[in-house]
C-alpha cells in the first residue's frame, strides 16, 4: 500500500482578514513573488463573526501548540486573541465590534445649525441696516427737493 502525501491548506477567510495572501503561501502566488508593494500599510479590520469564530476555535484547542498554530495560520498575535476573549467574556458580541478613534459628538449637528443661523442673522441685520440707510437718504432727498412724503398717519385720517 502506497501512502500519498496530501497538503492540507487552511480555510480561506474573507478578504482583509488574513495577513498573508490567499492560499497561505507567504507572499508567493503561483511560483512568482508579489512585486506590488503598497506605499502605506493599512490597518486590518475584523468582523464580529470572524472574531467570535477565532475565539471559539481557540477555546476548542486542547493539544500543546494548537493555539499557536491557529494564531500563525490566521496571522494574529496572542494579545489580540486575549483582547477578543476578554471582550467576549465581559461584553459578549457587543465588545467585538468596537470601533477605534473619535466618537461622533451628538451636538455637532446642532452646533452647525446654530452657526448657520447666526451667519444668516448677521446677514439679515446688514440688509436691514442698508434698507434703513436708503430710507434715510430718500427722506433727505425729498426734503431737499421739497417733495411731500405721504405718511401713514395722513392715510389713516382720510
Amino acid at each position: 500500500m502506497q501512502v500519498q502525501e496530501v497538503e492540507i491548506l487552511p480555510p480561506l477567510a474573507p478578504e482583509g482578514e488574513r495577513s498573508e495572501p490567499a492560499g497561505g503561501r507567504g507572499g508567493v502566488a503561483m511560483g512568482r513573488p508579489d512585486a506590488e508593494v503598497s506605499s502605506r500599510a493599512k490597518r486590518r479590520q475584523f468582523s464580529a463573526e470572524y472574531k467570535a469564530r477565532i475565539v471559539r476555535e481557540a477555546e476548542a484547542c486542547t493539544g500543546f501548540g494548537q493555539i499557536s498554530a491557529l494564531l500563525r495560520r490566521e496571522g494574529l498575535y496572542s494579545s489580540t486573541l486575549s483582547r477578543w476573549r476578554q471582550s467576549m467574556r465581559y461584553g459578549a458580541m457587543a465588545g467585538l465590534d468596537n470601533k477605534r478613534g473619535r466618537t461622533k459628538d451628538p451636538d455637532t449637528q446642532l452646533r452647525q445649525q446654530v452657526r448657520q443661523l447666526e451667519r444668516e442673522n448677521a446677514r439679515l441685520k446688514r440688509q436691514l441696516q442698508q434698507a434703513a440707510t436708503v430710507i434715510e437718504v430718500q427722506k433727505k432727498v425729498s426734503e431737499i427737493l421739497r417733495i411731500p412724503l405721504e405718511t401713514e398717519s395722513e392715510d389713516d385720517e382720510s
